[in-house]
C-alpha cells in the first residue's frame, strides 16, 4: 500500500478512535488493516472530513468485501441504523389547547409515529401550551432560543406568536383560520419565509354552515354569533357569515366575548336580543371551552351550528366543517418533509377537501326538535 493511501487510512482510524471516546463506541482495529478499493478508500476519507461515525460507519458497511479483517458483522448487533443520526430531531409544540393530553396533540403525535418519529428516541417534543395569550408570547420565545428544527403551532395566536419570535427557524401550522387574510403568509400558494402549513377555512365554509342551519330549522331570522373582538379570525368570519345570512334574509346579531367567564352573560344577551338561532365559530376561545359551551346552549330555546364534530360529540346539536384531528395528523407530514430537507417557503399552505356534516340525535331528543330526514340522509356521522 503506497505511502499516501497509509496516511489517509491513519486519519480515519484517527477519526474512529476520536469518534469511539465521543460516543463510547466499540473500536474494532482489525477491520482497518487493509482496503483494497482506492475509490472506496477516498469516499471514506471524505466522509471522514468533519463527518459523524455513522457516515463512516455507512460506508465501511457498504462496502465490507474491501475490509479484511471485518469478521462477522453480527458480532456487533447493538450498533443499528437507531445509533447513525447521533441525537434526536427536536420540535416545539406551540398552542392555547389545554394540556399535552389533549385530543388534537394525542392526534399529531400519532401522525409522527406513523412516519417512523417516536418521542424519546428519535425525536424530542418540548411542548408549551397555556389558554394565556401573554403567556403565549413568552412560551414563543422561549422555543425560539432552544435552537429547535421545527415548531408546531395549534392555533391562529400561536401561529402568530411563533412568527412574532422567529424567522429562521421552520413553523408548522397543524391548524389556523385565514393565514392570508390575517396576513400571516402573503398567499396559500407561496406562504414564503419560515412558515407553512393547515388552514380549517375555506371560501365557502361560513355560508354554507348558514345554508345548513337554514335547512335544518327553516325558522330562523335572527341568528347569534359568539366572535372575539382580539381575534383577526373572528373578524374575518363573521363578516363572511353576515354576508351568507343576509343573504337568504336573516339578521347576523354578533356577541362578543372575550374569556371563557363572558360565556354566560353572553347567552343572556342573545336571548334578549331575541335571537332564535346560533353559530358557534371554530377558534382558540370556542375549541378549548366546547363543552362549557355546548351546555350553555343546550339550556336555550333556539337550536345551535358548531363548526366542528368534536362539539357534537360533546353534546352539541349539528356541526358542519373539517375533522380538526386530520389537521393535526397531517401537519406530521409536515414536519416529516421539513426534518427531510423541504423548505416551509416552497411548500404550499394547505386548505381542507372534506367537510363533515355531524348530528346528534340523542340531543336532538332532549331538546325536542326534529331534523329533516333529507338533512338526516346527507349526514357523514349521526350519534345515537
Amino acid at each position: 500500500m503506497g505511502q499516501e493511501r497509509s496516511s489517509q487510512l491513519k486519519a480515519v482510524v484517527a477519526h474512529l478512535r476520536q469518534t469511539e471516546q465521543q460516543h463510547r463506541l466499540p473500536y474494532w482495529a482489525p477491520f482497518m488493516r487493509e482496503v483494497e478499493d482506492a475509490a472506496v478508500l477516498e469516499a471514506v476519507t471524505w466522509r471522514c472530513d468533519g463527518r459523524s461515525f455513522g457516515a463512516v460507519w455507512e460506508v465501511l458497511m457498504r462496502r465490507r468485501e474491501f475490509i479484511t479483517g471485518l469478521g462477522a458483522v453480527s458480532a456487533w448487533p447493538h450498533i443499528g441504523q437507531a445509533q447513525v443520526r447521533s441525537k434526536p430531531h427536536r420540535i416545539g409544540f406551540l398552542s392555547q389547547q389545554p394540556g399535552q393530553s389533549s385530543l388534537f396533540s394525542r392526534t399529531f403525535v400519532e401522525g409522527l409515529r406513523e412516519l417512523g418519529y417516536v418521542e424519546g428516541q428519535n425525536i424530542t417534543i418540548e411542548w408549551r401550551m397555556t389558554p394565556d395569550r401573554e403567556q403565549l408570547l413568552r412560551f414563543a420565545t422561549e422555543l425560539a432560543a432552544m435552537n429547535l428544527d421545527v415548531i408546531v403551532t395549534g392555533g391562529g395566536p400561536a401561529v402568530r406568536a411563533a412568527k412574532q419570535a422567529t424567522s429562521t427557524i421552520p413553523i408548522v401550522m397543524s391548524f389556523s383560520g385565514d393565514p392570508v387574510g390575517t396576513g400571516v403568509v402573503p398567499s396559500l400558494s407561496h406562504p414564503g419565509g419560515n412558515l407553512t402549513g393547515l388552514s380549517f377555512m375555506s371560501p365557502d365554509l361560513s355560508a354554507k354552515r348558514v345554508e345548513v342551519l337554514a335547512e335544518a330549522f327553516p325558522a330562523v331570522r335572527r341568528l347569534a354569533t359568539l366572535w372575539n373582538p382580539e381575534d383577526p379570525v373572528y373578524a374575518l368570519e363573521l363578516e363572511r357569515t353576515e354576508k351568507a345570512a343576509r343573504g337568504i334574509g336573516m339578521t347576523l346579531l354578533p356577541i362578543a366575548v372575550r374569556a371563557i367567564r363572558d360565556f354566560e352573560g353572553a347567552f343572556g344577551e342573545m336571548v334578549a336580543a331575541g335571537a332564535d338561532g346560533l353559530i358557534v365559530f371554530a377558534h382558540t376561545l370556542t375549541i378549548p371551552n366546547s363543552r362549557t359551551i355546548v351546555e350553555l346552549a343546550n339550556r336555550q330555546p333556539f337550536p345551535t351550528m358548531y363548526g366542528l364534530r368534536e362539539y357534537v360529540l360533546d353534546g352539541g346539536l349539528i356541526a358542519y366543517g373539517p375533522r380538526l384531528t386530520d389537521l393535526f395528523r397531517r401537519s406530521a407530514s409536515y414536519v416529516d418533509r421539513i426534518l427531510k430537507g423541504a423548505k416551509p417557503a416552497d411548500m404550499p399552505v394547505e386548505q381542507p377537501t372534506k367537510f363533515e356534516l355531524t348530528i346528534n340525535l340523542n340531543t336532538a331528543k332532549k331538546l325536542g326538535v326534529t331534523l329533516p330526514p333529507t338533512l338526516l340522509a346527507r349526514a357523514d356521522e349521526v350519534i345515537e
